[in-house]
């Protein structure tokens, strides 16, 4: 009687979509996580290869679906714009999140931010910033030979790849678009949407009038 060998077979390795914690611990955090996230969004629309998530899960190593971590903000380039469940790098032509932006609550530990802080170092990220909603406090690390080291002056900094500038007040932080238009919130860009509506239906109102005086004076617009 043969013996039929039966091959092993190869675990099959699910790389989930949660990690089951939430995106943000209070209503402040979560506010600037849509803002930075939703405003990198507007300011690279036009190029389909920028790819920006907030929350998403990172995993950098395929074979391991415990090494993972889950920015607050990320943004990739070279990678196109599209519907993912989480980021697996290996499916990316191997092209590491090149910023990411963490913004504090109080939940956040010393010992967690350490342990974010040497994911990104050793995975490839260039370009880390750290907000504080509470305090107004910002930092920043850029990547050199070295590694990730601390940006000195953080004040009027401009990223090197985002090219968007921050700009610290006494208690808050604004961020700049390169054209020097402020980060606004969804509501303060519907408000100005509505404004720039309103505005362009004056200025229709306003040419049409004009258009009715000269007819009036039996201006011929058409031979002009």
């Amino acid at each position: 009687m043969v013996q039929q060998i039966i091959p092993p077979t190869t675990e099959t390795i699910i790389y989930p979509d949660s990690d089951g914690k939430p995106m943000a611990d209070n209503t402040k955090q979560y506010q600037w996580i849509v803002k930075i996230k939703e405003n990198l969004e507007i300011l690279f629309a036009s190029q389909p290869d920028v790819f920006i998530a907030g929350d998403l899960l990172w995993y950098p190593i395929q074979g391991s679906n415990k090494i993972c971590q889950a920015p607050d903000v990320m943004v990739v380039f070279g990678r196109p714009k599209r519907d993912r469940g989480s980021y697996q790098q290996w499916k990316e032509n191997n092209i590491a999140p090149q910023v990411v932006f963490e913004i504090l609550s109080p939940g956040n530990t010393t010992q967690e931010m350490v342990r974010k802080l040497l994911f990104y170092q050793r995975y490839g990220v260039e370009e880390y910033y750290i907000y504080n909603p509470d305090t107004g406090e910002l930092n920043g690390l850029l990547r050199s030979h070295e590694g990730l080291s601390e940006i000195e002056e953080i004040n009027g900094w401009i990223s090197p790849r985002l090219g968007i500038l921050f700009q610290l007040t006494s208690d808050n932080l604004e961020i700049y678009y390169p054209d020097d238009q402020k980060f606004l919130t969804s509501i303060e860009l519907d408000q100005l949407a509505k404004q720039e509506r309103k505005e362009k239906e004056i200025a229709i109102e306003k040419y049409q009038q004009l258009l009715a005086k000269l007819q009036e004076k039996g201006i011929d617009l058409e031979s002009l």
